[in-house]
Parts: C-alpha cells; sequence; structure tokens
C-alpha cells in the first residue's frame, strides 16, 4: 500500500464498531480455524447456538474476509443496516455476482436467486442477519464496544508516541515499512496506491487475519478502510467489562498477565507453567504482544525467550 505525503497526515481511527460490519467478521472467525486456542470455544458455542437459517451466509461470508461489501454496510444500527442491504439490491453487478459464486463453497444457486432479486432468498439473508446479530452480536455488544475502544486508545497513544509507521506496523507480525509503503507478507498479493484519499483504521475483535483493505464510507473518492485484529479479541474481553484496570481492558487478563510477567525473560514453557495455561495459549498470546510491539522473542537453542520491550515495560507502569 503507496502512501503519499498527504495520506501520511490523513490516518484516522473509525469512531466505533459498526454492527454489521462486526456481524460479517463474527461469520468469518466461526469458519476459521486460526488462533485455536482463543477462538476453540467461541466457534463451538457459536455452533450450538446458531440456527440452521443462517447458513445461506456462508455462500456469501468467506473464511478469508474478502467479502461483498454491500451485505458489512458502514451503518450504526441493525435496521440501517439492513435496510442499506436492501437497498443494494438493484446495484449488484454479474462481476460481483460471478466472484461470489466462485468462492462459494458449494452450489451458487442461492447467491444466483439474490442477484436476480428473488424475494425469497432477500427474506432468508435478512432472516439470517437477523439471527446472528440476535445471538452472536447483541448480547456481546459491550465486549465488542470494550475491545474496539481499548485497541483505538492504545494505538492512539502508540501513533503520538512513535509515529504513524509503528502505529501501522503493529496492526500484524507480517506488517512492515519500505520507505512510504506499507507491506503484509501474506497472501493474496496485490499492490494498491491512496492517492491522497487516506486510511481509516478499524479494530476488530472477530478477525485474526492479516489486515484487509476496503473501500471507506466515503465510497471510491473517499479514505479507504484499514481492518485489522483488535489486540483483544472478544473471547478474552473480560465478561460485563469486568476488567481489573486498564491493562486489562486493553490486553485481556491472560495477556496482561504475560506482559507482566515478561519484566524478566522466560520461555514458553515457564510462561505456560506460570499462568496453568497450554503452551499452543502462550504462543498465540506472545504473537499477538510481539506484533504490538510490546515483547521481542528469540531462540536460544531449543528454548524460546521472550521478554518486555521498552514500550512494553511502559504500558505496565501506565496501567495501560
Amino acid at each position: 500500500m503507496h502512501f503519499t505525503t498527504e495520506d501520511l497526515l490523513n490516518v484516522t481511527f473509525a469512531r466505533e464498531p459498526l454492527p454489521l460490519v462486526e456481524l460479517g467478521m463474527a461469520v468469518v472467525a466461526w469458519q476459521r480455524r486460526d488462533e485455536q486456542a482463543v477462538f476453540g470455544r467461541w466457534r463451538d458455542r457459536v455452533t450450538r447456538e446458531l440456527p440452521g437459517r443462517v447458513r445461506p451466509l456462508l455462500d456469501l461470508l468467506r473464511p478469508d474476509g474478502d467479502n461483498p461489501q454491500f451485505v458489512e454496510p458502514f451503518s450504526h444500527t441493525l435496521e440501517e443496516g439492513l435496510a442499506a442491504v436492501r437497498d443494494a439490491a438493484g446495484a449488484l453487478t454479474g462481476q460481483e455476482l460471478a466472484r461470489a459464486a466462485a468462492r462459494a463453497p458449494g452450489s451458487a444457486s442461492w447467491l444466483r436467486a439474490l442477484w436476480d432479486l428473488d424475494r425469497e432468498a432477500w427474506a432468508q439473508l435478512e432472516g439470517a442477519l437477523r439471527s446472528v446479530y440476535d445471538l452472536v452480536i447483541a448480547p456481546h455488544w459491550p465486549g465488542i464496544r470494550q475491545s474496539f475502544q481499548a485497541d483505538v486508545a492504545w494505538r492512539a497513544r502508540l501513533l503520538a508516541a512513535h509515529g504513524i509507521k509503528a502505529c501501522l506496523a503493529s496492526t500484524h507480525p507480517a506488517a512492515q515499512w519500505s520507505g512510504a509503503v506499507f507491506e503484509v507478507g501474506r497472501p493474496p498479493d496485490y499492490e494498491t496506491r491512496l492517492g491522497g484519499r487516506g486510511l481509516i483504521l478499524m479494530p476488530s475483535p472477530f478477525w485474526t487475519g492479516r489486515p484487509l483493505l476496503a473501500e471507506g464510507p466515503g465510497g471510491p473518492d473517499g479514505a479507504r478502510l484499514l481492518m485489522y485484529p483488535a489486540l483483544t479479541p472478544l473471547p478474552l474481553v473480560a465478561p460485563g467489562g469486568a476488567a481489573d484496570g486498564a491493562l486489562d481492558a486493553l490486553l485481556g487478563r491472560t495477556r496482561a498477565a504475560v506482559l507482566a510477567l515478561l519484566v524478566r525473560q522466560r520461555t514458553t514453557s515457564e510462561l505456560a507453567r506460570d499462568l496453568d495455561i497450554s503452551l499452543p495459549s502462550v504462543s498465540e498470546h506472545t504473537r499477538t504482544l510481539r506484533a504490538a510491539g510490546l515483547i521481542t522473542t528469540r531462540r536460544d537453542g531449543k528454548a524460546v525467550l521472550h521478554a518486555a520491550t521498552g514500550l512494553g515495560v511502559d504500558l505496565l507502569r501506565s496501567g495501560g
């Protein structure tokens, strides 16, 4: 992603999480199989609770997160979002259908009916969206907001202390800068130029993959939107907002405890023993903390050693 000087001066944060955007990311997270130590139980629960009528959504919302934007409108309420989805019906193109059909896991017959403006297909889509919202989004909206707000507060602080490059590089372990070009070394490969339009940053407590670039609320001529994994995924958000402090609210209790232990260098095995968690869980927590610039990791023979960075120590001292 190529930045101009104007782009670098026009990087902002989204004001709040958006219901249908997070709904789309939740359906995506449900299908993915990464970060099982964090999302495994959540996925099992969603599988038990979601009714069969949500299945059509799996034809539209695929695990890579690169989904048709009409079903994830930038709306502030469910009803506003569903109205935007309905309004998009007449503008769907054959090219969009071909792309969606190519990505669908099975027959594309329901998708074709949707693009043909079949009333039953559109009723199924709305019913599926309402079901996911009622079961997966609405009951957990306070936690979704908490994760979003804590991440934005942290990135804003990182931006103020270390600049926009450090802020963006912390969104993924494979993210880096080459001059004024922001790169993420994960497929699929593509290149884009912001062209002075700027960039909106939006964390999601459901997304676990590489940052996703999309058209922003201002349309083709407006700022682009970059969605990235929030520092605290939803399963780690303290229930009912009952975090013990700002650091717990930002990282989640377990990740905050990992960081606190790493004021002294420790191995992965030592962290697992001291916190009574599994080795895969430790690996996922340390990967996220490392991506955020809060810890470093190095190998010493067979041992993997972790330690807090100066930024991580500063965060601990300030309590988040």
